[in-house]
C-alpha cells in the first residue's frame, strides 16, 4: 500500500535505495523473535519494533514529522490507522528533540485496516494517527522505520 497525494507523489522517489533496503529488512526478517527496540538497517534507516494494545480512536491523536518518513509495518495483530492531509490542521503539541508534531483532530479524516503483513508509507506532508482499534483492544507488533529525507 501506498498512500499519497498527486502533488507530492513525483516529489518524493519511493524505491529509492533507502526505501528497498527497509522493504528488504521487512520481508526478511524475523520480527516476532525481536525485543522492542531500534535496529539499524542501512545509513539514515533504522526499525522499531514496537509492541503495544491498541486504543480507542478517541484516545488518538494526529502526527507529522519533518525529517522522516514512517513506513509502518503490521507484524502481530490489526489496527485502524488513521490518516489525512497535514495541511490546514491545527497545531497542538510540538518536539523538535523528537521530529514530532501533534494536532487538534482534524473535521474531514480516513482510516485503513492494517492487518498483518500490511504497511503503509506516511510522507512529511502526511498526517497519521496510529495505534488505533480495529474491532477492540488488541495486542500488536508493529515495526515504524524510519527514511531520513
Amino acid at each position: 500500500m501506498f498512500f499519497s497525494n498527486v502533488s507530492i507523489a513525483e516529489k518524493y522517489n519511493y524505491l529509492d535505495e533507502k526505501f528497498k533496503a527497509a522493504y528488504k529488512w521487512l520481508a526478511e526478517t524475523d520480527i516476532k523473535s525481536l525485543d522492542e527496540g531500534a535496529y539499524p538497517i542501512v545509513d539514515g534507516v533504522t526499525a522499531n519494533v514496537q509492541k503495544y494494545e491498541t486504543i480507542p480512536a478517541a484516545d488518538g491523536k494526529f502526527e507529522t514529522h519533518e525529517k522522516f518518513f514512517d513506513i509502518q509495518y503490521m507484524a502481530v495483530g490489526k489496527e485502524q490507522f488513521g490518516v489525512c492531509k497535514r495541511d490546514g490542521l491545527e497545531v497542538s503539541e510540538k518536539y523538535d528533540e523528537k521530529d514530532l508534531i501533534f494536532y487538534k483532530e482534524p473535521k474531514l479524516s480516513g482510516t485503513v485496516l492494517l492487518e498483518e503483513g500490511d504497511l503503509i508509507v506516511v510522507a512529511p506532508e502526511d498526517a497519521h494517527m496510529p495505534r488505533i482499534q480495529a474491532d477492540g483492544p488488541e495486542d500488536v507488533v508493529k515495526v515504524v522505520v524510519k527514511v531520513a529525507l
